[in-house]
């Protein structure tokens, strides 16, 4: 991996409010790219809007039209790389926990969540992909929200290549510092267990249709240990650098990098 410098934006995503979700999402850029950022990761479904309700099918759209050309535009215009979520019609008519990724040359790629949380289950259809990106001199996985509590994935996801994995929530309730607890309990263990650096970010404020998201956001490097993390409960943006070096000083450790001495033959149930 390159070095780089990301952030990750704590944001209000209102339900439905499609048009004011993504000019917030322009200042956002901008001030990344300000900031010396290659690459920003906003929460998930932030472009729609989450919810668990029917209102999902109101507020869910195709990957076309005016969001598409806008969120190209904005990458461009940035020079930045791009991770944005939104609920998405799939051409089957299902809908998506989808999160993508644009580039400043005009490419859009997407990740659709594959564990979804059981009150999700009821409106929304599941990915079976599990890609690896490319992009700004890394390569790197995403899982929202629910997913980083099955450690497979991750460790599917470092076996694929991937050096980081960016982990957008839509996580109700509780404040900053309860919600950071909660984390604290998992995510280092995907930083530390599969070598990768993992960075999430939660929005703030109401969705509009009675839940409420406590802002934060934290990157941790591949030892686990945490570089940065943002507890304000508000509007803001994360950010941190994340060193090439300090990869490297895990993964040519043998007693620190785990995966090449995985045995995956025993792990498998007989049947």
């Amino acid at each position: 991996m390159k070095d780089i410098r990301i952030a990750a934006a704590i944001t209000p995503c209102p339900a439905g409010e499609i048009k004011e979700n993504i000019d917030r999402m322009s200042r956002w850029v901008d001030q990344a790219r300000c900031e010396g950022a290659a690459l920003i990761c906003f929460p998930e479904l932030n472009i729609t809007g989450y919810t668990t309700q029917p209102d999902i099918r109101r507020v869910a759209r195709p990957i076309s039209g005016d969001i598409q050309n806008r969120l190209v535009d904005m990458a461009r215009a940035a020079k930045t790389v791009i991770l944005a979520g939104m609920a998405e019609v799939g051409s089957d008519d299902c809908i998506y926990a989808t999160h993508l990724v644009i580039t400043p040359e005009g490419e859009i790629q997407r990740y659709r969540k594959v564990h979804l949380a059981p009150p999700e289950q009821v409106e929304l259809t599941p990915g079976d992909q599990v890609p690896i990106f490319e992009a700004a001199g890394i390569k790197f996985g995403i899982q929202l929200c629910y997913d980083a509590h099955f450690p497979e994935l991750s460790t599917r996801m470092a076996l694929s290549g991937a050096e980081v994995i960016f982990i957008p929530h839509a996580s109700p309730r509780v404040t900053p510092e309860e919600k950071y607890a909660s984390w604290m309990r998992h995510l280092p263990a995907r930083a530390y267990d599969n070598s990768v650096y993992i960075v999430a970010c939660n929005p703030c404020g109401g969705n509009g249709l009675g839940l409420s998201f406590a802002g934060l956001g934290v990157a941790i490097g591949p030892s686990g240990n945490v570089i940065e993390r943002y507890l304000e409960g508000q509007e803001g943006m994360l950010l941190a650098d994340l060193k090439a070096a300090d990869m490297a000083a895990v993964r040519t450790h043998r007693m620190r990098y785990f995966l090449p001495n995985r045995r995956p033959e025993i792990y498998r149930l007989e049947n």
